[in-house]
């Protein structure tokens, strides 16, 4: 009896085994192949569940979402022999997989080898027909069409579909672009220096010209000042005549009032004169009437 149970355990197992070796499942996010003695004999499998001969047939899967090869930097050189250092990177997808398998092995890594040097070489023929001003602005978009179109061509032989092509990053070397800064800042320099020497040029200018309104304001304003200071003593001259006209000794008393005041303004001033100078002559008479002699 225990005998028994062996054996069916036995053949039990066996029947697993033989049941694992001859049920394969395929993914939605995978496709595969069905070899036989190392030859492709099928690559049309929906996603489910599928059968094989066991030790006779094999089967390989590959994944068909969307990969990248994000290319190392490289230097290529310009149509004017100036080196650019170019990040880039391509997206594709397997298109083809009996195609993928008998071209590349089946294996990613070789594929993305492929695909580099198949995206340095278009790199190197478009940067090679082009200048630094139109790969970095004006062509840029242009070069990347130019090489997603060659790439796919070229994708096809792999069993491989190029979705896009894009370039991260382009600079000059590093000795190039501390040469073009020198430039740039030596340019710059030079520039400042022309605003500099303009704006020198002009604030002279505006000195002079200020300097010569200043001049021309002052000389008018001391002309106008002497022609009204010489009106003003005209018109005084003219007072003093009438006022000597009408009342002369009220006016001979004004102005040796004016000359006394004018003389003694400090206390420290002296004045030497005679006793009986016609200076004093006010000071020495009792009714307003000047003394004589």
């Amino acid at each position: 009896m225990f005998q028994n149970k062996m054996v069916l355990g036995t053949v039990a197992f066996l029947v697993l085994m033989l049941l694992s070796t001859t049920v394969f499942t395929v993914r939605q996010t995978e496709t595969a192949i069905k070899l036989q003695l190392g030859k492709v004999i099928r690559a049309d499998y929906e996603p489910g569940l599928h059968f094989k001969i066991p030790f006779i047939q094999n089967v390989r899967k590959f994944d068909t979402r969307i990969q990248s090869v994000d290319s190392n930097p490289e230097q290529f050189l310009t149509g004017e022999q100036k080196n650019l250092i170019v990040d880039s990177y391509i997206k594709w997808r397997i298109q083809d997989v009996v195609t993928y398998f008998t071209s590349v092995g089946g294996n990613a890594e070789r594929a993305k080898l492929r695909l580099s040097e198949t995206l340095a070489d278009g790199l190197r023929s478009e940067f090679g027909k082009r200048t630094i001003q139109e790969v970095v602005s004006g062509d840029r978009a242009k070069i990347m069409d130019l090489i997603t179109q060659q790439a796919s061509q070229r994708a096809r032989e792999f069993g491989i579909e190029i979705l896009d092509v894009r370039l991260k990053r382009i600079e000059l070397p590093r000795d190039v672009s501390d040469s073009v800064f020198q430039r740039m800042e030596a340019a710059r320099e030079q520039v400042a220096k022309e605003l500099r020497s303009r704006g020198e040029a002009s604030a002279v200018r505006i000195r002079a010209e200020a300097d010569r309104e200043s001049v021309e304001i002052i000389a008018k304003a001391e002309r106008d000042a002497e022609q009204i200071r010489g009106e003003g003593d005209a018109t005084a001259s003219e007072i003093y005549a009438k006022a000597f006209g009408e009342n002369p000794e009220f006016y001979a008393l004004y102005r040796s009032l004016q000359a006394y005041r004018n003389t003694f303004k400090d206390r420290n001033d002296i004045l030497v004169l005679e006793p009986n100078s016609d200076f004093f002559g006010y000071f020495k008479q009792a009714h307003g009437q000047l003394s004589q002699p």
